[in-house]
């Protein structure tokens, strides 16, 4: 009884746990690696650095914080109970982590007495500094989204694109994210930058498409459920996907029944496992790797 206890109290904690690993991993990459070097690897941190270069009395994550507030209410208004209490909690995390860690080692690369300026200066090393902040942004949120959250901020712009504009997720995150890059470019007045933003910004990707399922891109669902119509609502509105019905027939109770075949990226796993576990319990789920998937909202088919 008493290890049983333990273990729903571990299956309760750790995903939190996770959510918080991951915030002070992507906290680290732009605190080490980005901020000091006015590299700007979009985001609302991104984002949160440029204002703070024009009122510098106000950190980096309290201006992320500023912007997330809005956008975290607006996400749940929106998308609701879907939108998730661990978005919130990352987005709240987040910047109470990238403010301490600035407060411990500093911000100045010049100043010549944070830890910063003497053990970790990557003035003369711009690139190394893009990369390097790359891979512990893209580690960071790829933890994050792996544990059923998302990083806040500019996911929920990118989602709400997607949403009204009709527009695939990764076709918005571009847009808004190279937004903010080039909104950088232009208060910052460094016309270099934004070419060290792009660098940090595509390996950030490439480690949490990594992450989250190593070469593994999409993934295709077998659901079988008794709530078949409330499924296909979420994943045709909310999903923005569509679907196909199998005929199948349970050997045990020889009853006939439709099981839905699906087919979503790795970013949208843990919201529809959380879905189907919500609308039914009882449902069994298959998930299996796509090597390649071709057609409408996936890759075009190779010439």
């Amino acid at each position: 009884m008493l290890q049983c206890a333990i273990c729903v109290q571990k299956k309760f904690w750790f995903p939190w746990l996770g959510v918080m690993v991951g915030a002070v991993i992507m906290s680290a990459g732009f605190v080490l690696f980005t901020n000091p070097y006015k590299i700007i690897p979009g985001g609302v941190y991104g984002l949160g650095r440029v204002f703070h270069y024009l009122v510098p009395s106000i950190q980096t994550g309290t201006f992320g914080l500023m912007m997330d507030i809005p956008l975290m209410i607006i996400g749940l208004i929106v998308f609701g109970k879907t939108f998730g209490a661990k978005t919130v909690f990352a987005a709240l995390v987040t910047p109470l982590v990238m403010n301490g860690m600035t407060n411990l080692v500093g911000e100045n690369p010049d100043d010549g007495t944070s830890f910063i300026s003497q053990f970790f200066n990557f003035s003369d090393n711009l690139l190394v500094a893009a990369i390097f902040g790359g891979v512990l942004i893209g580690a960071g949120v790829g933890i994050i989204v792996k544990f059923g959250a998302t990083s806040g901020g500019t996911d929920i712009i990118s989602m709400l694109l997607s949403k009204f504009m009709k527009m695939k997720f990764s076709t918005a995150m571009f847009i808004v994210e190279s937004s903010v890059v080039v909104i950088g470019m232009i208060i910052l007045r460094d016309w270099s930058m934004p070419l060290y933003a792009l660098i940090s910004i595509f390996v950030a990707a490439q480690v949490t498409d990594f992450v989250l399922d190593g070469a593994s891109y999409d993934k295709l669902l077998f659901i079988i459920t008794d709530k078949n119509e409330q499924m296909k609502d979420y994943v045709m509105n909310d999903l923005k996907r569509g679907g196909t019905y199998i005929k199948s027939r349970g050997m045990y109770t020889g009853k006939d029944r439709d099981m839905i075949f699906v087919v979503v990226n790795k970013r949208q796993i843990s919201e529809v496992q959380d879905k189907v576990k919500n609308v039914d319990p009882n449902a069994f789920v298959v998930i299996v790797n796509a090597q390649d998937t071709f057609g409408e909202g996936f890759k075009a088919f190779p010439e």
